[in-house]
């Protein structure tokens, strides 16, 4: 496997699992670091204890026994004959295998091989060592000449340089070096390696469990984060598409509206000119009569064109009145949502005598006047159509709260038509939804053979500014 390979599967893992693998690791390591170190620890100071307490006994029954090692050159056969009784027998005898003096020149004065008295050797580290006042113990690291002079196969030796001093002036005259048999030692030096090995183990494997619960629950905490992140971060996307989808509907219904106010104002100046504007031009035309500004006009004929003069004049400012009320509708301003649906539809029933079923269900909103107007307008319409188009048959208002939306239907029992057929360019059906998409609403046609329905939907959230 390649290395960017291997790189890339690492870091897929959790951080859970790359700690476990990455401490585990570690801790391994750490366990044969610190092991090794303070098992060696505990050889150096068992063996170093262990060879004084032997070399302390030793020592404590050969120095009787030696001369002057300041003036003696050599032993005499009695001092031989007195160390041969005692290193081969009793508790020494069995405990060592070999024994050496050493003078500080190299020269053997005494060994229980004989064949080695008196020979001059290069004197080793250790000896030296032994001589500047120092205990020098080894334990089963010894040299290949000695120990082919123990056998082939020789026990378990515990080696011991020990200082021989001179009682009144410490000073150190002779060298002692001797095995001793350590099959007891090395029994004792397992165990406590073995020791020492499980408690290191033991020591780490702890720390390392108590770190792996504690980034395993911090690694559960960040993928759960993560995973909450990442879905707020998908709610957001979603939301943004859904606000740039918005803004896009808002964009382009005020562009439509704009175009559907050019075209309202030319229908509300066509209206102006065929309403009002004629019945007073016709007033207007019959003052200059000379049914009025004659001389020879009779008195009943004068009254009766001033009478159609007034009848003109009443009429266009009904119809100047009707017009700038349905511009105005000052009276919905200060009044709640169900009254100015309500009014819509009293409205209605006034002017066409239909009666209208009136569903509201109770909810807590307060819109904008701009989204009163609306929802005024767009009941206002829907029923004009229903009344115009479907002969204003089982027409209902039904108004109910869906998803956090406020929601009114307008609904007629008609024959239904095709809502695709409906021109951009219509000032009722196309204003309306033009009017309620500004707004960040939603506007729906449903119709069928069964009747129409025509539903517009505001969200609460928006409605309810401060």
């Amino acid at each position: 496997m390649r290395l960017p390979n291997v790189i890339a599967h690492w870091n897929s893992q959790s951080l859970a699992r790359q700690f476990l693998i990455a401490g585990g690791l570690v801790s391994a390591a750490a366990i044969l670091v610190v092991g090794a170190f303070v098992a060696s620890l505990i050889e150096d100071a068992v063996t170093r204890n262990s060879a004084a307490s032997t070399a302390l006994y030793v020592d404590s029954i050969i120095a009787p026994i030696l001369p002057d090692m300041t003036t003696t050159e050599k032993l005499d056969e009695t001092i031989e004959r007195a160390l041969d009784e005692t290193l081969s027998q009793g508790a020494l005898g069995r405990r060592l295998v070999s024994f050496r003096l050493w003078r500080k020149d190299g020269t053997i004065l005494y060994a229980n091989d004989k064949t080695l008295m008196g020979k001059k050797l290069t004197p080793s580290e250790d000896l030296n060592t032994a001589f500047s006042g120092k205990m020098v113990s080894e334990f089963n690291q010894i040299d290949p000449e000695e120990a082919s002079a123990l056998g082939d196969d020789p026990p378990p030796l515990l080696e011991i340089y020990n200082p021989v001093l001179q009682p009144w002036s410490g000073e150190v005259v002779a060298v002692s070096e001797f095995y001793e048999i350590a099959t007891d030692f090395e029994h004792s030096l397992y165990n406590a390696r073995l020791r020492a090995w499980l408690a290191v183990a033991a020591v780490i494997a702890v720390i390392f469990s108590l770190l792996s619960l504690i980034v395993l629950r911090g690694s559960r905490l960040i993928d759960l984060q993560r995973g909450l992140l990442n879905a707020r971060v998908g709610e957001l996307s979603h939301l943004l598409k859904q606000n740039r989808a918005l803004h896009a509907r808002v964009k382009n219904a005020s562009q439509r509206t704009t175009a559907l106010n050019e075209r309202f104002l030319r229908r509300l100046g066509a209206d102006l000119h065929d309403g009002p504007a004629q019945l007073i031009a016709y007033a207007s035309l019959r003052i200059d009569s000379p049914a009025i500004l004659g001389a020879q006009a009779l008195p009943e004929k004068r009254e009766a064109e001033v009478a159609s003069i007034k009848t003109s004049l009443q009429e266009a400012m009904r119809e100047i009145r009707g017009i700038c009320h349905d511009l105005i509708l000052p009276e919905i301003e200060a009044a709640n949502p169900h009254e100015v649906i309500k009014q819509a539809v009293q409205r209605y029933r006034d002017r066409t005598g239909f009666d209208v079923r009136l569903l509201l269900a109770a909810i807590e909103w307060q819109p904008t006047p701009a989204e009163k107007i609306c929802i005024y307008r767009f009941v206002q319409e829907a029923l004009n159509n229903g009344w115009r188009h479907a002969g204003g048959v089982d027409q209902q208002v039904l108004q109910r709260l869906e998803d956090g939306c406020v929601v009114i239907d307008v609904i007629d029992g008609g024959p239904g038509f095709d809502p695709s057929s409906i021109k951009s360019t219509s000032l009722g059906i196309a204003g309306l939804r033009e009017r309620v998409e500004s707004l960040g609403g939603r506007f729906e046609i449903n119709s069928g053979k069964h009747g129409t329905t025509v539903t517009m939907s505001l969200k609460i959230s928006e409605t309810e500014k401060a």
